[in-house]
């Protein structure tokens, strides 16, 4: 999950510095990456393994 975000604040920058059509282009890449079945079933995995590490920290 945090790759995709630095991925799209990448993007961000340099489809800014490219032009507005550049950035468009990045944008619509950046979606269909992170629309992808296999990065969902990844950021499923960390956010349960985020879940599970949470609960037994702060189980009493």
């Amino acid at each position: 999950m945090y790759r995709i975000v630095l991925g799209a604040a990448i993007g961000y920058v340099l489809g800014s510095r490219a032009g507005r059509e550049r950035y468009e282009q990045i944008k619509r890449w950046s979606r269909r990456a992170a629309d992808h079945p296999a990065v969902q079933g990844a950021a499923g995995v960390v956010n349960a393994q985020i879940s599970s590490g949470l609960k037994k920290k702060f189980k009493r």
